[in-house]
């Protein structure tokens, strides 16, 4: 990243560069990027290609204004994080599904980062409704977090990400690379087997805690003592209008999921 685009994302997210690559500022900005970058598959629906290539990413996190899914949010998250001075690992990671099946390999980007303080965490702003703040990554206890609570458990040679009692994915500890994750980013985007080709979902981390997602045209509001509030929005001017003031992103016309062989 150039000292331009580094200045964009941090502009985006609200913060001003910090004076170190401490826990604290790790946690600041994992945060603000939870509450400022929406997670969203609208880029499978709307014929967009997923290019897990750095300034692609920039390009459409920073200079779209865009969110996107678990490889395209950790991997500009971690461009951002390296250009900081903070040590970053992409770390690749089986989600559970129904009745504890994992996922297929590479199904999800996670982040290992080494702060100045010599502490290690794992980040992670591309699992939709996860932590709010870095988990502690030698920990195994339960760690409390404005999300719940978290537990790191070993499985072998792997860690189970563990929230409120249920596995959420399986993490390998082996080093990646962004390009490792092309063939998952592919298969999520175009199979149809996978729950990304089968929906539409936008949906960002609010200031007060709770979260705004909008799935087709189900706007769901919570709130941090998890009350919903669930309308149907009814016009294509009503679901633009949410995109533009409640997400930042500005669209043409209505995604819809794309019919699929």
């Amino acid at each position: 990243m150039n000292p331009a685009q580094t200045d964009a994302y941090l502009h985006r997210l609200g913060l001003a560069r910090p004076p170190a690559p401490t826990a604290d500022a790790l946690r600041e900005l994992q945060l603000h990027h939870l509450r400022t970058v929406p997670f969203e598959n609208l880029s499978v629906h709307l014929g967009e290609e997923i290019v897990l290539d750095e300034n692609r990413l920039l390009d459409k996190v920073v200079g779209a204004h865009r969110g996107g899914f678990c490889y395209e949010l950790n991997g500009a998250f971690g461009a951002l994080l390296t250009t900081l001075g903070f040590e970053v690992t992409p770390l690749a990671a089986r989600v559970h599904g129904d009745e504890g099946r994992l996922g297929i390999p590479y199904d999800h980007l996670a982040l290992r980062v080494g702060t100045a303080d010599g502490s290690v965490w794992l980040a992670d702003v591309g699992f939709g409704k996860h932590s709010h703040h870095p988990l502690a990554f030698a920990e195994r206890g339960a760690q409390p977090d404005p999300g719940g609570t978290f537990t790191l458990v070993e499985v072998g040679p792997d860690l189970d990400v563990v929230h409120d009692g249920t596995p959420q994915y399986r993490l390998e500890l082996r080093p990646r690379e962004l390009a490792d994750f092309v063939a998952g980013a592919w298969w999520h985007s175009t199979s149809p087997a996978s729950h990304f080709t089968q929906s539409l979902v936008c949906s960002r981390l609010l200031e007060d805690g709770g979260r705004i997602t909008l799935s087709g045209r189900t706007l769901t509001e919570t709130n941090e003592e998890g009350a919903r509030d669930v309308r149907e929005l009814t016009t294509d001017d009503e679901v633009l209008e949410v995109y533009r003031d409640r997400f930042g992103i500005e669209l043409g016309s209505v995604p819809e999921v794309r019919k699929r062989g």
